[in-house]
């Protein structure tokens, strides 16, 4: 099974990416769902989320206060650390038991805008960056999250910059609405497959 780690700044397309090649039958761990599950239901994550952040950071339902959250985690990297640090090792336990599911595949994915920053790159194999001009992947995020320039170019800056990125990849996948994504991915897999990790 070769691990495949997808990673890419906001907006720069990763979920489409993923969507592409769920189509060819290979498997997606999305980071962010599955974060969110265990946000909402992992006990170990609830209890250090509530001892930082108080007992409203889960609404009276018992679901994320996503905004308390988001305000807290996107005002400063050091907060960013933090939240981190309570829900990256409980994703890489669950990724650990995704991987053991899907053992007989011969690709599997994971997709992680942080992916080199939460230390996930050392649990695949290769590392894909999906890659598109800064001020494209800022217009895509602020149509899909209906947010402001100012919240958007706030995430940006919390996230590793794509140039470190570009530079430890092992492909760059250039998704600027011009490329054709489909023709950028059969080399890839056709590549891949001919190495057999």
């Amino acid at each position: 099974m070769i691990k495949l780690g997808i990673t890419g700044g906001i907006g720069s397309g990763k979920s489409y990416f993923s969507r592409l090649l769920q189509q060819r039958n290979i498997p997606v761990y999305d980071t962010d769902s599955r974060a969110k599950v265990l946000i909402n239901t992992h006990s170990v994550i609830r209890k250090a989320l509530v001892s930082l952040l108080g007992e409203d950071v889960y609404l009276p339902d018992g679901t994320l206060n996503k905004k308390k959250l988001a305000d807290y985690l996107f005002s400063c990297k050091a907060n960013a650390a933090r939240i981190n640090s309570i829900v990256h090792p409980r994703v890489k336990d669950d990724l650990d038991e995704w991987f053991a599911f899907h053992k007989e595949k011969e690709f599997v994915a994971v997709e992680s805008a942080i992916l080199y920053e939460s230390g996930l790159d050392a649990m695949v194999d290769k590392v894909i960056l999906v890659y598109a001009p800064e001020e494209l992947r800022i217009r895509r995020a602020m149509s899909r999250d209906h947010a402001t320039e100012a919240q958007i170019r706030a995430r940006v800056a919390s996230q590793q910059n794509d140039e470190e990125k570009r530079e430890r990849a092992d492909f760059i996948i250039c998704n600027d609405g011009i490329a054709d994504l489909n023709a950028q991915i059969d080399l890839m897999l056709d590549e891949l497959s001919g190495k057999k990790l």
